[in-house]
C-alpha cells in the first residue's frame, strides 16, 4: 500500500503547480510561521499564498518538480526546482519572455498534518540573472 503524499508534496502540486490557492487552508497551519528572505511579504499563510500567487502570474506556466523529499518525525525537508517562462511582471520588472529553472529547499515542521512552520529558500539571483534582470556573476580576473 503507498502512503499518502505528504503535506507539502500536496502544496507544491496542488498550489503552485494548478493553482488552487484554496488547498493552502487545508494544508497549512493558520498559526503558520514562514521563514523566507526578500519577499516582503508576511510570515504566514497568508503570506504564502501571496508568494505562491506572486509565482504564478508572473510564470503562468509555472511547474515545481519535487527533485527529493526526506522525512523523519514531524518534519520534511524538499529539494525542487521551479521551471516557467517570465510572462506577467516580477518584482516589478516586466515580462522578459525568458524561460527559467530555479532550485529550491522547503524545510517544514509537520503537526496533525499540516504545515506549521516553514522555511523556504529558493535561489533568487540565479532566477533574476536567467532573466537578465541581474548581470551573472563576472569571472576571477
Amino acid at each position: 500500500m503507498q502512503a499518502a503524499p505528504s503535506p507539502v508534496r500536496q502544496l507544491f502540486d496542488q498550489a503552485f503547480n494548478h493553482g488552487n490557492l484554496n488547498i493552502v487552508d487545508e494544508l497549512v497551519s493558520v498559526d503558520l510561521t514562514t521563514h523566507m528572505s526578500s519577499w516582503g511579504l508576511p510570515a504566514s499563510r497568508l503570506g504564502l499564498k501571496q508568494m505562491i500567487a506572486n509565482l504564478r502570474a508572473a510564470f503562468p506556466n509555472l511547474h515545481c518538480t519535487i527533485e527529493d523529499e526526506i522525512g523523519e518525525g514531524n518534519k520534511i525537508a524538499a529539494h525542487w526546482t521551479i521551471r516557467g517562462t517570465h510572462r506577467g511582471s516580477l518584482f516589478g520588472h516586466l515580462p522578459t519572455g525568458r524561460p527559467v529553472e530555479v532550485q529550491g529547499f522547503i524545510f517544514a515542521r509537520i503537526s496533525a498534518g499540516r504545515i506549521v512552520e516553514n522555511w523556504i529558500l529558493i535561489d533568487q539571483m540565479d532566477m533574476l540573472q536567467q532573466l537578465g534582470i541581474v548581470p551573472p556573476p563576472r569571472g576571477n580576473s
